[in-house]
C-alpha cells in the first residue's frame, strides 16, 4: 500500500508550523504555565479565524468538514511546540464525535460555537479519571456505560489536581446527567471517541518526540568538550542515531492509525492501539536520550527542553498507557 498526502494537507501543514512557531513561542507557553487558567482564550480565536479549531466541524455547521488524515499533520506540528491550546479534545475528538453522534439540537447548537472559537469542549471517555480543561471547558462530552452525553457547563463540576505540565490542567469531574444530555450514540459511538483521542494524543506525542530529538541535535552540535563537539563522539552519535530511527518509524503509525479512523476500517482500534503504545515508548526514548545528551541542564526550569520532556510524561498515560494498549491488542489478535 502506497500513502502520501496531498499537495493541500502539506500547505495546511505548512501553514500550522508557521502559525505555531509564531504565537506559541516557548516564551507563550511558559505563560501559561504561570496564567490563571493555563489558557489564552485571544490565541484559540485566532486559530479559529484561520480554521484549524474548525476542521473537523462539518461545513453545514459553518466548518471545513475534513478529517483525521486532513488533521493529522496538524497535531504533528502542535506537539512540535507544545501547544497549550485544547486541539486534541475540542477539534480531534469533540467536533467528530458531536458530528456523528449529537442529536440534532446538540450539533445546532455547539457544531458552530466550536467553528467559532466560542465554545472549548473536553472528554471523559473509558472510565478515565481525569479530564484536561474542565475548568475552562463549555462543555463535557463524557462516556457513562454504554452512553455517551453532552454535558453544559452548569451541570458538572470540576476539582483540580496536580500535573508535572503546568499548561495542562487536569481535574476529576462530577457530571449531572440525563435524557436530555444524551447523544444518539451508543457504545460503538463512545469507543471510536476513545479512539480519536488515543490516536490525536499519539500525533502530539509524535511531534513532542521529534521537537526533543530536534532540540537535541542542535544542541550537541554546539556543546563543545574536549575542544570538540560532544555531537562527533560516537556515544552520543549511536543515542541520537537509535533515538531517529524510533522516532521516525512513529510516524507511519500515527498516520495509517489516522487513515483507519476517517474511513472506519475494520482494523481500526487495532491501529491506534499499534500507535498510542508505539509512539508513547518512541518519545519516552526521545524523552530520555534527549535529557542524557543535554545532561544536567536539560532539566532546569532555565531551559526550554523541560517544556516538552514533562508534556510527554503528561500525555503517556492519557486515553491509555502504552502496555494497556498492547494488552488491548493481544486481547484482540489472539482472541480465541
Amino acid at each position: 500500500m502506497y500513502f502520501d498526502f496531498t499537495d493541500e494537507q502539506y500547505q495546511l501543514r505548512d501553514a500550522a508550523r508557521d502559525f505555531f512557531t509564531s504565537e506559541s513561542s516557548t516564551s507563550h507557553v511558559r505563560a501559561m504555565w504561570d496564567s490563571e487558567t493555563g489558557r489564552s482564550p485571544d490565541l484559540w480565536k485566532k486559530m479559529a479565524e484561520i480554521g484549524f479549531v474548525w476542521l473537523t466541524v462539518p461545513e453545514e455547521h459553518d466548518g471545513l468538514g475534513m478529517d483525521e488524515v486532513d488533521l493529522v499533520l496538524i497535531l504533528e506540528e502542535a506537539g512540535k511546540v507544545a501547544l497549550p491550546e485544547p486541539l486534541l479534545e475540542t477539534t480531534a475528538v469533540a467536533a467528530p464525535t458531536l458530528s456523528e453522534a449529537g442529536t440534532d439540537d446538540q450539533r445546532a447548537e455547539w457544531l458552530p460555537r466550536i467553528a467559532a472559537g466560542d465554545a472549548i469542549v473536553t472528554v471523559q471517555l473509558a472510565g478515565q479519571e481525569l479530564v484536561s480543561d474542565a475548568h475552562v471547558a463549555d462543555l463535557l462530552v463524557c462516556q457513562r456505560g454504554d452512553e455517551l452525553h453532552a454535558v453544559p457547563r452548569a451541570r458538572f463540576n470540576a476539582v483540580f489536581q496536580p500535573s508535572m505540565d503546568g499548561a495542562r490542567r487536569v481535574f476529576t469531574v462530577e457530571a449531572e446527567t440525563g435524557g436530555d444530555t444524551l447523544m444518539v450514540g451508543g457504545a460503538d459511538s463512545a469507543a471510536k471517541a476513545f479512539d480519536r483521542a488515543a490516536w490525536a494524543t499519539a500525533a502530539l506525542l509524535g511531534g513532542i518526540a521529534q521537537a526533543e530529538l530536534d532540540l537535541t541535535v542542535a544542541y550537541v552540535k554546539q556543546r563543545q568538550q574536549f575542544g570538540r563537539p560532544i555531537g562527533s563522539f560516537q556515544a552520543i552519535k549511536h543515542k541520537l542515531a537509535e533515538t531517529l530511527l524510533v522516532v521516525d518509524s512513529a510516524k507511519a503509525a500515527i498516520w495509517y492509525a489516522a487513515y483507519a479512523i476517517a474511513t472506519d476500517a475494520p482494523d481500526r482500534s487495532n491501529a491506534v492501539s499499534v500507535a498510542k503504545s508505539y509512539v508513547t515508548d518512541a518519545e519516552f526514548k526521545a524523552n530520555y536520550e534527549s535529557l542524557q545528551c543535554h545532561g544536567g541542564i536539560g532539566f532546569t526550569w532555565e531551559h526550554d527542553l523541560h517544556l516538552w520532556l514533562k508534556r510527554g510524561k503528561s500525555l503517556a498515560n492519557a486515553y491509555g498507557s502504552a502496555r494497556w494498549h498492547r494488552d488491548r491488542l493481544a486481547s484482540t489478535v489472539f482472541a480465541g
